[in-house]
């Protein structure tokens, strides 16, 4: 029975202590506390030395990003707008009256594609006068008359080609007068061969003389005379195609692949000026981006760096290059004039449209990077929360540059290797609320 008792006491003991650890653990988290405390991290008694040493720094937390540099391309904001690559107001080359208009605003067109013809009557009948004088002239020289018929004249006959082709010592008249020439020296040599014999009188020698002078200077005339004619048809044949031409300038033609910007006041009817305008044409395939940079940029700015166009109501950026640079800056603005090439095939972007665009004018700089969920801006202050071993999270102000694809980058206020909260929502409640 002392022994049973003494067992039972034994186990009485040791309920009891478990339920002064279990009383001792409550009472030091708070019992019947609402409010949750951090959890306690328990640590083998290894003996005094181990008891005494500094407690353990807290380990980061996996809401927590780690500031380091990473590759940051330098880029430059650039605003600007959509330019027409070719843009021309077309102008009346003769003067006429309007007698057709074949296009209207917004129409595409052709190079080569009639816009506006002028009446050519008047012009058919100078075209036709031109062809016949022609005719006339060649008909002198013994060749083929130009056809009098304007689409001859219209399908681009060289009739009158065959007029440099021509041989001046074998035109007829000076054939004729060089056997008249040939004569009269043989003539004179018959009559020197008789004044050595004294058979003839010297009155008689000198009279051959003579008439080999009169026929060498009758057949220089005649080469002359048809050296004129020639002369007469390359004459001809220039008022011809310049006939031809002003006849050709009654069709006004658009002289690229292009849109009709506008009309300006062309109607059947209409008389019109040399010079007037009658139609604006742009071609938009491809459009140009057309924007600057400060002067601090100008001298980064190269031809071939990458270029992001974005426009107002596209939510998909545009990639190109810089395609052009102006070579002085704008005295006013102190900025670059550069233009990048936006392919256009399907007609949809359309010129005047604002845009900007983000030049990278290095694409191998670095920079201090966190993500956007980090920041937290606040009556005009940005923060971040900053993570220290040991401590509560801290709102630290800083400066922030560029923002792409949910990232920011740190100007100032953060040094490489800092831990910084990822989300700085949930840290700024919880630094209010403690």
């Amino acid at each position: 029975m002392p022994l049973r008792r003494a067992g039972t006491c034994r186990r009485a003991g040791r309920r009891s202590a478990v339920a002064g650890l279990v009383c001792g653990l409550l009472a030091t988290g708070g019992c019947g506390s609402s409010k949750p405390e951090a959890p306690v991290r328990v640590v083998a008694d290894t003996g005094p030395a181990e008891a005494s040493s500094p407690p353990e720094a807290a380990a980061p937390s996996a809401d927590t990003v780690k500031v380091e540099p990473r590759t940051w391309k330098a880029t430059v904001r650039a605003q600007g707008g959509l330019v027409a690559d070719e843009s021309t107001v077309i102008g009346a080359r003769v003067a006429g009256r309007i007698a057709e208009v074949a296009v209207e605003v917004g129409q595409r067109v052709r190079a080569g594609d009639v816009l506006i013809r002028l009446e050519d009557s008047e012009l058919r009948l100078r075209l036709a006068q031109s062809a016949a004088e022609l005719g006339r002239a060649r008909a002198a020289l013994g060749l083929d008359p130009v056809a009098e018929t304007i689409a001859g004249v219209d399908a681009g006959k060289d009739a009158d080609a065959d007029a440099d082709a021509i041989d001046v010592t074998s035109a007829p008249e000076v054939l004729r007068e060089r056997a008249r020439l040939d004569e009269a020296r043989a003539q004179l040599v018959r009559l020197e061969a008789l004044a050595e014999r004294n058979a003839v009188s010297r009155s008689d020698l000198d009279t051959g003389i003579a008439a080999v002078a009169v026929a060498e200077a009758t057949l220089a005339a005649a080469m002359q005379q048809v050296e004129e004619k020639v002369a007469i048809v390359k004459v001809h044949r220039a008022q011809l195609a310049l006939a031809r031409e002003t006849w050709a300038q009654a069709a006004v033609r658009a002289p690229f692949d292009g849109l009709v910007q506008s009309r300006h006041g062309s109607a059947p009817g209409a008389s019109v000026r040399v010079g007037d305008a009658l139609v604006t044409i742009v071609r938009t395939d491809p459009l140009r981006f057309r924007g600057t940079v400060p002067e601090r940029q100008a001298l980064k700015l190269r031809e071939g760096q990458p270029v992001t166009v974005q426009l107002d109501g596209s939510a998909e950026p545009i990639r190109t290059a810089v395609a052009r640079i102006a070579p002085v800056l704008d005295e006013m603005s102190r900025s670059l004039l550069f233009e990048a090439d936006i392919p256009n095939p399907d007609g949809l972007l359309r010129s005047g449209l604002f845009a900007q665009a983000d030049v990278v004018i290095d694409a191998e700089a670095e920079a201090l990077v966190v993500p956007a969920t980090s920041v937290l801006e606040f009556a005009g202050t940005e923060k971040v929360w900053l993570f220290e071993p040991g401590r509560e999270p801290r709102g630290v102000p800083v400066r922030t540059g560029r923002r792409t694809e949910g990232l920011v980058e740190i100007v100032s206020g953060l040094a490489p290797g800092d831990l910084v909260v990822k989300h700085a929502d949930a840290a700024n409640g919880v630094s209010r609320a403690n």
